[in-house]
């Protein structure tokens, strides 16, 4: 007897009944923490490159790659072949922080992409598998070495959500951490912006060390972000953070990068602080370096090497499955130059989406790295708006000679964006301070093709956007 294949309206009817009955057993079981399935109501089931498949039978251009996680994209071929691997040798999947040849490997190709001057003295700690706990790690490490208890960061900062990582990240106070201004052009917090704002940023932190009135002690260490992420992707001016090196050189105080969202090739150099030819004293490093499973570590200069045996511990640091997922993730950006394809194609992305701002005044600002991009949305009605013609510098629109004066963000039209974004079968994260920023992560192995149809689908999603808001 023949089978009858079902009629495409009824599988399409039973794809959207177990959609929707997935999000509404989500809805009732899981945390009111929750945050991406708020703003995503989608359902993965497939997925591969750049693409997503939903339950609902739904295709999706994936933008947010797990927050950055994915540099090759979802299942990409040398990364399953490398866990295939492990999981077909009957090696232990977990082994604490006993030494494996996995691991062995991992690191060689890890310590082969680092930057000169840390390479070659390097040590590594792994840590449990999230970022949070390799900045809380990097945290403990320059206190328990330099035997002060003080953090220097800087405002708009996240570096994760334990307690030690919050109270270094901007939405958070400590009397234990200073707050520094991180230089930008549109929100400047001087109302400068350029190279003056970034001057005025290092000047104020060299004040606030050698004032013996500022309050400020010398501090155990710095943590900064080479580009702010979470902040609404800020990039740090080459200059200044140089000038923040050289600062914190000077004052024998170690310099952390926190590389989680910046590295593996994702600004366009295999590591952020390769731009400003940098060397930091520590790097956190986490997201992509485990090719998509869970992989957290800090890589510090061997001087720093004090702590007991057991300072900072965790069962979950013996990740097989991740450390072969990530050797091979590190391998295949190096070898194929993806950091170089992501600073081409990023430049490409920026330029044309200059453009778009040059049509829409509800863009405030463009700016990124590499593909570390975003796109600010602000309200052009706003009281406290630009002086005629004003428009901001990273824009390359700015009046000669005039100071940008940014205009009010618009979260809300920021979230509609993003659900225009998705009926149009694209997925985009927001940030920034006011949750104003559609931040786009594509994975480095993106087509120009695809980079083109991201662009067209962010394009129209904007304008049927700002159309009901601005007319």
């Amino acid at each position: 007897m023949a089978v009858t294949e079902p009629a495409p309206a009824a599988v399409s009817a039973a794809h959207s009944a177990a959609h929707e009955g997935i999000l509404r057993r989500q809805s009732a079981r899981e945390s009111a923490a929750r945050t991406y399935a708020r703003a995503l109501p989608i359902v993965p089931v497939r997925a591969r490159g750049l693409t997503i498949e939903g339950a609902d039978g739904r295709r999706y251009l994936d933008c947010l790659s797990g927050a950055g996680t994915l540099a090759l994209g979802h299942n990409h071929p040398v990364v399953l072949e490398a866990i295939r691997k492990v999981l077909d040798s009957g090696a232990p999947l977990q082994v604490l922080d006993l030494a494996t040849p996995v691991k062995d490997a991992f690191t060689t190709e890890l310590f082969r992409t680092l930057p000169r001057g840390l390479a070659d003295r390097a040590r590594i700690q792994f840590c449990g598998p999230a970022g949070t706990d390799a900045v809380e790690a990097a945290l403990k490490l320059v206190r328990t070495a330099t035997g002060r208890d003080g953090m220097l960061a800087f405002t708009g900062a996240y570096h994760g959500m334990t307690a030690g990582a919050l109270e270094a990240s901007g939405g958070a106070t400590d009397v234990r951490v200073a707050r520094l201004p991180y230089p930008q052009d549109y929100r400047c917090p001087f109302g400068i912006g350029g190279a003056d704002g970034a001057e005025v940023a290092a000047r104020w932190t060299e004040s606030l060390l050698d004032d013996t009135k500022s309050g400020v002690l010398r501090p155990a260490g710095m943590i900064l972000e080479p580009v702010q992420g979470e902040g609404g992707v800020i990039p740090a001016p080459d200059d200044w953070l140089r000038r923040m090196r050289a600062i914190t050189a000077a004052r024998s105080i170690p310099l952390i990068a926190d590389e989680v969202q910046t590295g593996v090739g994702r600004t366009g150099a295999f590591w952020a602080v390769e731009h400003s030819g940098v060397v930091p004293d520590v790097m956190v490093l986490s997201k992509a370096i485990g090719g998509s499973l869970p992989l957290a570590v800090v890589v510090y200069r061997d001087d720093l090497d004090v702590w007991p045996p057991g300072a900072h511990a965790g069962t979950f640091r013996g990740n097989q499955l991740a450390m072969a997922a990530g050797a091979a993730t590190l391998a295949y950006v190096r070898e194929n130059g993806l950091a170089e394809r992501a600073g081409v194609l990023g430049a490409r992305m920026l330029t044309q989406l200059r453009s778009l701002a040059a049509e829409h005044p509800c863009i405030g600002d463009v700016r990124g790295r590499g593909l570390m991009i975003g796109v600010e949305l602000v309200n052009p009605a706003g009281a406290d708006g630009p002086e005629p013609g004003a428009r901001s510098t990273t824009t390359g629109l700015l009046s000669p000679g005039r100071s940008p004066r940014p205009l009010p963000p618009a979260p809300e039209l920021a979230a509609e964006v993003q659900r225009e974004c998705l009926r149009r079968g694209l997925i985009v994260e927001l940030g920034g301070r006011h949750s104003s920023v559609v931040r786009l992560l594509p994975p480095l192995t993106i087509t120009d093709e695809q980079a083109a149809a991201i662009l067209d689908r962010l394009a129209d999603a904007i304008s049927a956007a700002a159309r009901p808001h601005h007319g």
